[in-house]
């Protein structure tokens, strides 16, 4: 019997278990076993950590949120243990052989993927799913999550609405958005935000700060501004960021930049300012209709470049269409906002 191991990682996202779904149901078409790596990369150290996957064990789960496969931020290249970093992808290489596996498909982001198109080079046949809320893997037009988690956003602005405008207040909403402002961006301009702060434009705090005291000049009571977690003051700027804790794929953990900004607000105009901070609200929950399609589509299209024997690749939206492309291109660097996009939206900052 011919099998095929499935693992989901990185950060939990909306949409992962109708891929997982998807994927069971195809490769069961096609005469597959799916054996279902748990925990992400962690699965595939030793020892390993995985479960059979039948078409019976995925009925119904495409509308629950989360993966049932379990995820972790593990990096086989770079794990850290007791204060200690050390190179382990050789046990993912040598636990995928003894599974019999004749491909991995990986459903994660830039760094789920990042190791799977390193395994990809030394032989491993590996087929990419793109999965991230922030929208930040190129080669794809969207990725799935990315709605789910910016309607939770925008809900979640509409209301802070009505409590910034009945205390007349400043108040902050800080997204997730780590290096791009995708979802800030789309939350904020639907959710009405009078300012967007996004990691591609750093911003002058003299001039959020005069931009807050106009509107309340002008007689409107109350100002919402959408931050996201990564942005970062201009350079030279006398209010700073410090970020000290990294991950195993050495980014910085983020978390608290609404938080200094809203004081340093209150400190320069000494307007009552106030901060939300969404975190993972905005990755829970139940997918919606686009993000369950989505990945219905793409756990399909995976499975069929399985069957076709066309590895290194990644599963790819472009346009209306499902389409595969080289995962080098999907991780080559990140999908940032066009400075244009960001100009446009600033029609709406007053």
């Amino acid at each position: 019997m011919r099998r095929i191991a499935l693992l989901t990682g990185g950060g939990d996202c909306p949409g992962l278990n109708a891929v997982i779904r998807a994927v069971v149901l195809k490769a069961s078409e096609f005469g597959y076993e799916v054996e279902g790596v748990l925990r992400g990369w962690k699965g595939l150290l030793d020892p390993p950590q995985t479960r059979p996957l039948t078409p019976e064990d995925v009925e119904n789960i495409h509308f629950i949120g989360g993966t049932i496969l379990l995820t972790s931020r593990a990096n086989p290249y770079s794990c850290k243990e007791h204060g200690e970093v050390s190179d382990r992808h050789s046990e993912v290489i040598r636990n995928l052989r003894e599974l019999n596996c004749d491909a991995l498909i990986a459903i994660g982001g830039q760094d789920t993927l990042g190791v799977a198109y390193k395994l990809s080079r030394e032989g491993i046949n590996v087929i990419g799913i793109p999965k991230t809320i922030d929208n930040d893997l190129q080669a794809t037009d969207y990725t799935f999550g990315f709605d789910t988690a910016i309607n939770i956003a925008t809900e979640s602005i509409d209301r802070l609405h009505t409590t910034a405008y009945s205390h007349e207040r400043v108040l902050i909403v800080e997204i997730m958005g780590r290096h791009v402002g995708w979802m800030t961006l789309f939350a904020g301009l639907a959710g009405g935000a009078h300012l967007v702060l996004i990691p591609e434009v750093p911003f002058n705090i003299a001039e959020v700060c005069e931009f807050v005291q106009r509107r309340k000049q002008s007689g409107k009571g109350y100002t919402l501004i959408a931050i996201a977690e990564g942005a970062v003051p201009e350079k030279g700027s006398t209010f700073s960021v410090k970020r000290v804790e990294r991950d195993e794929f050495g980014h910085p953990v983020l978390g608290g930049i609404s938080e200094m900004l809203a004081k340093e607000i209150e400190e320069r105009t000494g307007l009552e300012t106030r901060n939300v901070i969404l975190g993972h609200l905005q990755r829970g929950g139940t997918p919606s209709a686009f993000d369950r399609v989505l990945g219905i589509r793409f756990g399909i299209k995976a499975v069929e470049l399985v069957e076709q024997g066309n590895f290194g690749r990644m599963v790819s939206l472009r346009a209306t269409q499902i389409v595969d492309v080289p995962l080098s291109d999907a991780v080559r660097k990140l999908k940032t906002i066009p400075l244009q996009l960001y100009e446009e939206a600033k029609l709406f900052f007053r």
